[in-house]
């Protein structure tokens, strides 16, 4: 990788020659569910303290990670004064925005926001609070973030409701949605959603995970923990076939879409496949005006991390090619175990001006930064 050239503004150790970084993927923690409780009216944290959440991977228990990563984090990313990682704003900039140099980063909360839960009502009100949580300590006194607007995703209306109430804030840099969902997320349930993001030049970030009920698996429930994280690229590709065939592009031509830590190389091989089929059952879809690669080339961003590693890192390096180097955004994942390094993660052949796009710039119009 050849040296970046131009000067970071972030504070601290970053180092003065490096890019400014803008980052795609950063995840926020609360402490503990009762960092909820301020944003939370009465009625809703004691119905949380008595009920609890409720989701719908009713057989699915304990944490989705292998148990030598706790909660997929790197170890030394626990706080010194307790709390999970990606809870302390001081321990995210000494060991994230300043060493690295983050001009930029975009939060993607995970956890118990509200997302998949199947009290809709109580899903609403857990957003709303997850909103304002990440306003009051990560956003308000770190400028260099900016907040992923969570939605209640399954009521199209009360996520349209809740980008109203958030989407002129620019503490916010996308909509943040899991990739399971109970349907395919170019359905018509979700355009409430696409429609708001729009029209507030949001775009719509698809992080993978998500309680939908549906296994990841076509046939049921894996049995190892490589098949579910080998299973998010497909959840990826099921989201984007769904947004190109429904029509969501055409219907919101300014919309952008963000796929988050599902990988990039299997983007060429379904776009070939879509473009086949289309050209023989084109009259099933006459909504469509353009060939699926089209929609899928204009409108589609992928997060660098994790990347594909063939052996013969040319074959990546087509594959970026393909998708084009305006359509890629650095994402670091902090602070999970599989984090990358800006300046370390990308192969050989990668050029200066390449790695300059893809860490400094791509990601200054697509997160609503200029």
């Amino acid at each position: 990788m050849g040296p970046a050239i131009t000067t970071a503004n972030g504070k601290g150790s970053a180092a003065p020659n490096r890019l400014a970084v803008i980052d795609g993927d950063i995840h926020p923690a609360v402490r503990s569910m009762a960092d909820f409780k301020p944003y939370l009216s009465k009625r809703w944290w004691d119905h949380y303290e008595t009920y609890g959440m409720r989701r719908k991977h009713g057989s699915s228990n304990g944490e989705p990670y292998p148990k030598s990563a706790p909660l997929a984090c790197r170890r030394d990313a626990w706080p010194e004064e307790g709390g999970r990682p990606g809870s302390s704003l001081r321990l995210m900039q000494e060991q994230h925005l300043d060493a690295y140099g983050v001009e930029h980063g975009i939060l993607g909360p995970l956890g118990n926001t509200g997302q998949g839960e199947m009290n809709l009502e109580l899903s609403a009100a857990m957003c709303s609070a997850t909103n304002d949580w990440q306003r009051d300590t990560f956003t308000r006194p770190e400028k260099r973030l900016k907040g992923g607007l969570v939605v209640p995703y399954e009521d199209g209306v009360a996520s349209a409701k809740e980008i109203e109430r958030c989407g002129a804030d620019t503490d916010f840099g996308q909509v943040f949605l899991l990739t399971r969902s109970s349907e395919p997320l170019g359905s018509r349930r979700y355009w409430p959603i696409y429609e708001a993001a729009e029209r507030y030049n949001l775009p719509i970030g698809f992080h993978v995970f998500g309680t939908s009920g549906h296994p990841v698996s076509g046939a049921g429930w894996p049995s190892y923990y490589i098949e579910e994280g080998a299973g998010h690229s497909t959840s990826c590709q099921t989201v984007v076939t769904s947004l190109v065939i429904e029509g969501v592009f055409e219907r919101f031509p300014k919309l952008k879409v963000v796929m988050i830590e599902g990988g990039f190389a299997w983007a060429p091989a379904l776009a070939f496949r879509l473009d086949k089929v289309f050209e023989r059952l084109r009259s099933e879809v006459p909504h469509l005006k353009r060939r699926p690669s089209e929609y899928i080339r204009d409108h589609v961003y992928f997060t660098t991390q994790p990347m594909e590693e063939p052996d013969d890192r040319r074959h990546v390096l087509d594959i970026m090619d393909w998708i084009g180097w305006d359509k890629l955004l650095f994402a670091s994942d902090y602070p999970h175990w599989d984090f990358d390094d800006p300046f370390r993660a990308f192969p050989a052949g990668v050029t200066t001006e390449q790695h300059r796009r893809i860490v400094a710039e791509n990601g200054k119009s697509v997160f609503r930064l200029n």
